[in-house]
């Protein structure tokens, strides 16, 4: 098993599709123990994604035994590279190569891929995406009781009842913005009512998550124009942005009458700045 946190990839790893792929495969290279350096075989005259293929197939497929799982973390990175949908359609091939060739090499590889829900978001050729294959695994978000029970586990920094049911209500128990705040909270890094004041503003904790969301919408006018119909009280009006939007994890509801922003603090951050 061998796995690779894009968190420590630099930005001049991310510069292009080739500093991406030699950065990758030296990691693997180096955490397999393989005895070759990624640029003694890599070939100019080939193209980046077939550079990486053979790399992994001859080098690293070729010369271990058994089953590689290869678990890829923190892959959002690569959503902001104008090489990111590339990497991507790279990795979905290797899917699309075990079912032509069971027998084959690709047969012996597994890619676990942690990512965001945004990844919807940013992907348009579901042909292209590796996030539609295979088996996903979800984190939906938190119930009351286990927000409740989430408190308790850091020192219950929501000190009642009114204090938690404002808090849920506030972010819907999405994970990442219920574990921020906990820690936030836990640490006294900040207080509830500050939390609370601020959880929709730029200079709150959730400032990064939230601008992101904005960009990620930004590169997409039909879906921002979804967006603010769904805040205005209108339905969704197509199947496909529904299906971007609640994979997205921007919005929720099991219909496109239902459709609305996932928690409060979404619902107010972008109602103040698709206006």
């Amino acid at each position: 098993m061998a796995v690779s946190d894009f968190q420590r990839l630099s930005l001049q790893n991310l510069e292009s599709t080739e500093s991406f792929y030699l950065a990758l495969a030296g990691l693997l290279a180096d955490q397999l123990d393989l005895d070759v350096s990624p640029e003694a075989v890599w070939n100019p005259q080939r193209a980046p994604n077939m550079n990486f293929q053979r790399f992994l197939c001859r080098e690293v497929l070729g010369k271990i035994h058994g089953h590689l799982v290869w678990g890829l973390d923190e892959v959002d990175r690569l959503f902001g590279c104008k090489f990111g949908s590339e990497v991507f359609g790279l990795f979905r091939s290797w899917h699309n190569n075990r079912a032509l060739d069971p027998s084959g090499p690709w047969s012996r590889l597994t890619l676990a891929i942690a990512y965001a829900t945004e990844a919807h978001l940013f992907i348009t050729d579901v042909n292209q995406s590796p996030f539609n294959v295979g088996t996903r695994v979800e984190l939906e978000d938190f119930t009351f009781n286990q927000v409740m029970d989430l408190n308790e586990r850091h020192g219950s920094p929501l000190h009642n009842e009114i204090e938690l049911r404002r808090f849920h209500q506030l972010l819907g128990g999405q994970p990442y913005l219920v574990r921020r705040a906990l820690n936030e909270l836990s640490a006294g890094n900040v207080g509830f009512e500050t939390l609370v004041a601020n959880a929709d503003r730029d200079e709150g904790i959730f400032g990064d998550h939230l601008r992101r969301i904005l960009v990620m919408l930004a590169r997409d006018a039909n879906l921002t124009e979804v967006v603010r119909g769904i805040l205005e009280g209108r339905p969704c009006p197509d199947a496909a942005s529904f299906y971007r939007l609640r994979s997205g994890g921007l919005i929720q509801g099991d219909s496109l009458q239902e459709a609305r922003l996932r928690c409060e603090i979404y619902a107010s951050y972008l109602k103040r700045h698709l206006r």
